[in-house]
C-alpha cells in the first residue's frame, strides 16, 4: 500500500517523502537512476529502528534532495522523481 502518495494521484512522476523523523542511513540510488514500485530507495532511522523505504512511483530518481547522514522531519521530501 502506497504510504506518500494520495490514492487518485498518479503514480508516475512525483517526490518521495518521509514517513516519520529520523536520520538516513543508506541511499540505494543515484540521480538518473530508473526505479520501479517496490524497489528500495534508502533506510531511515527512527527511534532506534532500521526503516526501509521503498518507491511507490515509476520512474527516473530526478533529484535527490536528503543526503545519507542528513536528518529529516516527517513529510519531507527525500527524493523527487520524474517521468
Amino acid at each position: 500500500m502506497a504510504k506518500t502518495s494520495s490514492p487518485q494521484a498518479p503514480k508516475g512522476a512525483g517526490n518521495i517523502k518521509s514517513p516519520l523523523p529520523g536520520v538516513i542511513l543508506d541511499m540505494y540510488v543515484n540521480v538518473g537512476d530508473r526505479v520501479k514500485v517496490g524497489q528500495k530507495l534508502l533506510t531511515l532511522e527512527a527511534m532506534k529502528m532500521e526503516n526501509l523505504i521503498e518507491s511507490d512511483k515509476e520512474g527516473t530518481v530526478a533529484a535527490i534532495v536528503k543526503q545519507k547522514g542528513d536528518s529529516v522531519m516527517e513529510g519531507d521530501i527525500l527524493i523527487s522523481i520524474g517521468e
